[in-house]
């Protein structure tokens, strides 16, 4: 393996391990992620009407969101556990052109490794767990275009990619 690869989590010798990160400043790091599952008609309106058999739909993936991204280092192999000073999990439903529900994380923390991966993995399950309250009702539901939006801190500084296309 070429020790100047831009990919941290492999030794010189190519095998896999956890980035020693005891060297870096702590700095305040923030990462914002969105992804969205898309539904029928009828069950965009079950969601927005609040009587989806299961309950508050949104309310409930909000609580798995912040849950998943407390646990992140437990799911992905090589994350360092994060002490998260914020999670916040918000939902923007949009009937038209295709009913969906767009779901956007905002993760932060003081630390000397950044929250990419728990703002992208609060996602992942807040949109899981929408289709897991809906499933009776939609089965064909799609989870689709989750993605890093912005990232700020750390020796790479801020970055921010391209607006989503809705």
């Amino acid at each position: 393996m070429n020790s100047s690869s831009p990919l941290t989590h492999f030794d010189a010798q190519g095998q896999a391990h956890m980035v020693d990160v005891g060297a870096k400043a702590a700095t305040h790091r923030v990462a914002v992620a969105t992804g969205r599952i898309e539904m029928q008609a009828a069950t965009w309106t079950l969601i927005a009407s609040g009587t989806a058999k299961k309950g508050d739909v949104l309310g409930i993936a909000r609580i798995a969101g912040i849950q998943a991204a407390k646990k992140t280092s437990e799911l992905i192999p090589l994350c360092h556990p994060l002490a998260l000073t914020r999670v916040a999990v918000e939902f923007v439903m949009h009937e038209a052109p295709s009913p969906c529900v767009v779901c956007q994380v905002t993760a932060e923390t003081v630390g000397p490794t950044g929250v990419e991966m728990e703002a992208l993995t609060a996602v992942q399950v807040s949109l899981l767990t929408i289709y897991d309250m809906c499933k009776a009702a939609d089965r064909g539901m799609t989870i689709t275009d989750v993605r890093l939006l912005e990232k700020q801190g750390g020796k790479s500084g801020h970055w921010v990619g391209e607006p989503p296309v809705r």
